[in-house]
């Protein structure tokens, strides 16, 4: 089997290493990749939106299976490409990746299909936009319609606040066309939990839980970040509460895409909330989370290659064979990262030894002169799987103490409130 996996993230290295363990995979690509990837795979130097490019090359390598991991090729019709050329890719259709692609899409087809989710309002002006935000008590949530690399979303303490991130993005655009609309909702309490879920039409496998941390310092202090570290699974997360997710969130969505004419094949993950009345719905992304499948992918047991093979061309087995344990990764970040990150730096210590069950998954890397630098905001994502959560992190620690780049950084909690007394589960 030949794979092309298509993106340069942490999520690509990791998926990257996942399908080259497959005893049937005699070549993987990654178009573009990162510094990690060559480790693994042979780089391709095409952009992951320029889909023409990566038809011409799928073709003419005879490429088996595509994986395609950021949402921007999605929405762009990557897959329909794909089929249209008679290659088989692992995503869903441009119509279906709406349901990440445009928030006020997703919440509206939330409401038809009744799927648990925050009250809201889709809003084409600041005007209207800001008299909802009044009507709802705070913190509110206001988010760009469309893409914004995981930026768009603001949890407003304050009415001003929200207004204020009203007018950043629909007057000042400063996410361009995503800002053109927006959705205004109540602010759910309870606990985050990531649900990925690999669909084929109405059936989907459930992956297991995993818990993202986006807030870029200590004590979910600071900005909104694409994740500075994840975990999985989520201890308190019971095979119970997994069937009520597929029961209330997924089935319905899978249902509701068939029955609207845009089948779902491809990752769902839901990013939900778990409240006081049980899971309800903060997005829908269509592709796999970052830094989720930095721990995902280790957990997976078997040929991961087949698995994706399979689900891709509508043999969706029946599960998805995990190993028992717990995986943590733990994200580097370059300086300034979010608002303004520096890139160039070099990275030192990557060459160290890792342990048996420890991967240095890269993000924004490249080679330059020979030397691995800063290429992205998020560099790189220590990961470390064990028996238990306890020893994952501390093994995922012990070797990101061990890189270091000028002025990087890193949280230092990730998943440790887990390691003490479990938050309290919120009874439903």
């Amino acid at each position: 089997m030949r794979v092309l996996i298509v993106g340069s993230g942490g999520r690509e290295h990791a998926l990257a290493w996942a399908v080259r363990r497959s005893a049937r995979v005699t070549a993987v690509y990654v178009a573009p990749g990162n510094a990690g990837t060559r480790d693994v795979a042979e780089n391709v130097d095409i952009a992951a939106t320029d889909l023409d490019a990566l038809v011409a090359f799928a073709t003419s390598q005879r490429i088996d299976l595509t994986i395609v991991g950021p949402e921007a090729p999605l929405t762009l019709g990557i897959v329909d490409r794909f089929r249209a050329a008679s290659l088989v890719c692992y995503g869903p259709t441009a119509a279906a990746a709406r349901l990440e692609g445009s928030k006020a899409f997703a919440k509206e087809f939330m409401q038809r299909h009744r799927i648990p989710t925050a009250a809201f309002a889709v809003c084409d002006n600041a005007t209207s936009a800001k008299a909802f935000a009044r009507t709802l008590p705070v913190p509110l949530v206001v988010k760009a319609d469309g893409l914004a690399a995981g930026k768009g979303v603001v949890v407003a303490s304050s009415h001003a606040e929200a207004e204020a991130a009203i007018d950043d993005m629909m007057v000042a655009r400063r996410f361009g066309d995503a800002g053109g609309r927006v959705v205004v909702e109540e602010f759910l309490a309870g606990e985050e939990v990531s649900v990925h879920a690999v669909c084929a039409g109405t059936r989907a496998v459930l992956f297991p839980s995993s818990q993202d941390h986006k807030r870029a310092h200590d004590g979910d202090a600071g900005p909104n970040t694409g994740g500075m570290g994840a975990i999985a699974p989520v201890p308190w997360v019971t095979p119970a509460d997994l069937d009520r997710v597929q029961r209330e969130v997924i089935e319905p969505v899978l249902r509701g895409m068939a029955a609207e004419g845009s089948p779902f094949s491809g990752t769902l993950y839901a990013g939900l909330m778990w409240t006081a009345a049980g899971p309800r719905v903060l997005e829908f992304n269509v592709r796999f989370g970052d830094p989720e499948t930095e721990v995902l992918m280790p957990l997976l047991d078997g040929d991961v290659a087949e698995f994706f093979l399979n689900a891709a061309v509508g043999n969706l087995p029946p599960r998805v064979n995990t190993r028992a344990g717990s995986a943590a990764a733990i994200v580097l970040a370059a300086p300034g990262y979010p608002e303004h990150a520096q890139t160039g730096g070099v990275i030192a210590g990557l060459g160290a030894a890792s342990g048996a069950n420890t991967m240095v998954f890269h993000a924004g890397t490249r080679v330059e002169n020979g030397r691995v630098c800063i290429a992205g905001g998020r560099v790189l994502a220590v990961t470390a799987w064990a028996q238990t959560l306890a020893a994952a992190l501390a093994a995922a620690y012990a070797r990101l103490e061990t890189i270091h780049s000028d002025g990087a950084f890193y949280r230092r909690d990730i998943g440790r409130r887990h390691l003490t007394v479990p938050p309290e589960r919120m009874q439903s």
